[in-house]
């Protein structure tokens, strides 16, 4: 008998691999951060042994959800101005609050209550941009997920980065302190191509060439932004425009792509960019509906994003799943488009591919990382099951996840946050964001 750190026995396994595996009866071996063997209970117990048996008699048993764009650091900024459409609520908003009161605890305590929110909903992996990207990493490290974070690249001054050269410098920070971290992961993140100039995204695109990483930003998000890229870059597509930089490869990720067109999704495919969805988000902000069904027609890979709190306002995916789904079936009047199957896809073995963690997340097979999470089938809302695709999609909500492990670890079990104080976490927020009422003058 071979022995491992844990066994996960008898539950029903989503292996989330090419042959959409489904193990009625089956148990998972872990040791150490590696799923060592997945199959049917009798054939793995017969084979392995541990002193840590998780009984999931009764569970789905899956790979843990991947946010592949948020910014973590916003939980401060839910609810704070809702209603409005992007450009009034970023200007006006969101920019002049981040002003006055982001700081280094700010995106150390927001991240760590973004983190208690996302591991009780199944979430193990997020990207994050954000502000003070060192303390997302450091709270996300505390919490024991896995992240790929980059620090929000502007050409004006930030409460982190007076110039775009302190932003980059700053990057090039983050990537050396956590160079060989097993959960932390950096991406260079320049906004968005309205709020950068050529010669910063030239700058970032060359760092993130320097080290084989991600070079990730939010794209043609709102019809607005279409138009004005067009007009300033003197391009019938701003993606022509991206290819004329250089920036399309394997390693770009963009965020919305809500007013993409077909040769946008065509140079994507054919230089292999990914793309992050986000309807929950787009829908509040009334930027539109991104067209992912013709972005998957062509090959684009797409992963799931919650966006921040401040316009979602939760971190929930599998909320943001069942948004994807319904979306995508009322705009093009077809209840066959965004199948189940296809939009948990996005938010596991997809969205490991979006964010270059393809290799080791995003199923349950061996050789892989173990970020597993269980969710508990005995309840009303979740019986009786005949397909577990549409259970997820449709049925399953957050507070229905039980257990989480993470690179091995078990962060949460019977809902309870293991490595992470969360009523202390909830305490200090709600203490700081009466700082932020009262500055905003919110009544």
């Amino acid at each position: 008998m071979i022995e491992v750190d844990h066994l996960i026995s008898g539950g029903r396994i989503l292996v989330m691999d090419e042959k959409d595996t489904v193990i009625q009866n089956g148990t998972i071996a872990v040791k150490g951060e590696y799923i060592i063997a997945v199959g049917e209970k009798e054939t793995i117990e017969n084979q392995y042994v541990s002193r840590e048996i998780l009984n999931a008699a009764g569970f789905l048993v899956m790979p843990g959800l991947i946010n592949c764009h948020t910014h973590a650091p916003m939980t401060f900024f839910r609810g704070l101005a809702d209603d409005l459409e992007l450009m009034d609520w970023l200007h006006n908003y969101i920019f002049p609050a981040e002003a006055a009161f982001v700081n280094r605890e700010f995106s150390y305590m927001g991240s760590l209550l973004a983190c208690a929110e996302m591991i009780k909903s199944g979430t193990t992996t997020f990207c994050d941009m954000y502000i003070f990207e060192d303390e997302v990493a450091r709270a996300a490290k505390k919490a024991g997920m896995r992240c790929r974070i980059g620090e929000v690249l502007f050409d004006f001054p930030s409460p982190n980065a007076k110039t775009p050269a302190e932003g980059i410098k700053y990057t090039e920070t983050l990537i050396a302190t956590w160079a060989d971290d097993p959960l932390i992961h950096i991406a260079v993140e320049p906004h968005s191509l309205y709020t950068c100039s050529e010669s910063l995204l030239k700058d970032a695109k060359h760092l993130a060439d320097e080290y084989g990483i991600p070079l990730a930003f939010h794209y043609l998000e709102t019809k607005t932004e279409r138009e004005q890229l067009c007009k300033d870059k003197g391009v019938d597509t701003p993606t022509s425009f991206l290819k004329k930089m250089d920036c399309l490869n394997e390693r770009l990720i963009a965020f919305h792509c809500v007013w993409m067109e077909d040769d946008d999704m065509r140079m994507f495919s054919d230089h292999g960019c990914k793309i992050v969805h986000n309807p929950e988000s787009n829908m509040k902000l009334a930027s539109g509906v991104a067209p992912v069904p013709q972005m998957l027609a062509a090959g684009v890979t797409v992963g799931l994003g919650t966006d921040g709190c401040a316009s979602n306002n939760n971190l929930d995916m599998f909320q943001e799943m069942d948004t994807a789904a319904k979306l995508h079936k009322v705009v093009h009047y077809d209840p066959t488009v965004m199948d189940a199957r296809t939009v948990v896809r996005m938010a596991t073995c997809d969205g490991a591919k979006a964010l270059c963690f393809d290799k080791i997340i995003g199923s349950l097979t061996p050789g892989k990382k173990a970020d597993i999470i269980l969710i508990d089938l005995n309840r009303p809302h979740l019986t009786p099951l005949y397909n577990e695709y549409s259970h997820i999609v449709y049925a399953v909500n957050g507070t229905d996840v039980d257990t989480v492990f993470i690179n091995g670890n078990v962060v949460m079990k019977n809902r309870t946050l293991l490595t992470i104080n969360e009523s202390e976490i909830i305490d200090m927020v709600r203490e700081t964001s009466q700082k932020i009422k009262s500055g905003m003058n919110i009544t």
